[in-house]
């Protein structure tokens, strides 16, 4: 993970439970609470928003705003043809 130039701070608000297993984490582990968040969502970010746009291009797609194609058509263009 490439450290940013210049690091912010936000607040949130997360249920009990949730931050008392960082808290159980970062007492095993000799780590801080925050390190464990911040990779917590360093690691699913990307998997956020990949479900996020696909959710976007597949309501495009319901509405017949983006092109779509079967699977000889991209055979084809892949040229993968038997």
């Amino acid at each position: 993970m490439e450290k940013e130039k210049a690091d912010q701070m936000i607040g949130i608000r997360i249920p009990k439970s949730v931050c008392q297993r960082f808290d159980i984490l970062a007492k095993r582990t000799g780590r801080s609470k925050t390190y464990y968040i911040r990779e917590a969502i360093m690691e699913h970010l990307d998997d956020l928003e990949d479900i996020y746009l696909a959710e976007q291009v597949l309501e495009r797609v319901r509405c017949g705003e983006e092109p779509v194609s079967g699977i000889d058509e991209v055979e084809k263009r892949l040229e993968l043809e038997d």
